[in-house]
């Protein structure tokens, strides 16, 4: 399976935010990687700089690769509505990324190798892939057998944020994709309108 299994500190500070969860090396040095570091070197960056970075950074955000994404972007393209908020919706549904706001995971590539080890289910099933699409209602649970797993217990012991569009039953491990979230309810930074901006071209 193809992910981005590079310096993550290093793409964080490029985009200027810890794009891959909390990083303890981004805040001693939240600036451009780089001999010259924060310093001003370049000018004002064109339109399709400013496009591209965003695609860029949506595409670390969620660990998706350049052919998924833009696969992704096709499909929202096809759908009925605004076609940037589609995109993120979508980016939204993925298993690996439920899982992730769950709390089951501390990050998304932590959920997407939870998935892929086969400790997830979707409505009792196994489901080992972690751009797996969850329809509004889908059960997603821990295994059985993964149930006691450390890092898992630390996750959950850690995790805080509730989300008004899942819930999660902290006893049976187990939580519901209960809609799609709207765009307010993401709370990424991505302005998505750029991405289309981009694609359309």
């Amino acid at each position: 399976m193809a992910r981005y299994t590079g310096p993550k500190t290093k793409i964080a500070r490029k985009f200027g935010e810890a794009i891959f969860g909390d990083d303890k090396n981004f805040e001693k040095r939240n600036y451009p990687p780089g001999q010259h570091g924060n310093a001003k070197r370049r000018g004002k960056k064109s339109e399709y700089a400013t496009q591209l970075m965003e695609k860029q950074k949506a595409k670390y955000t969620y660990g998706i690769l350049e052919r998924q994404f833009s696969n992704l972007f096709k499909k929202a393209s096809a759908s009925q509505g605004i076609t940037g908020e589609i995109l993120l919706q979508l980016c939204e549904s993925r298993l690996d990324n439920v899982v992730y706001r769950m709390g089951v995971s501390k990050s998304r590539s932590g959920a997407r190798q939870l998935v892929s080890h086969r400790h997830i289910t979707v409505n009792g099933e196994l489901v080992n892939i972690p751009s797996y699409s969850l329809q509004e209602g889908d059960v997603v649970a821990v295994r059985e057998k993964s149930k006691s797993l450390i890092a898992i217990e630390d996750a959950l012991a850690s995790s805080s944020t509730v989300f008004e569009w899942l819930t999660w039953n902290a006893d049976k491990k187990e939580g519901t994709f209960v809609k799609t979230p709207e765009r307010l309810q993401i709370p990424e930074n991505i302005k998505e309108q750029l991405i289309v901006e981009l694609y359309s071209k």
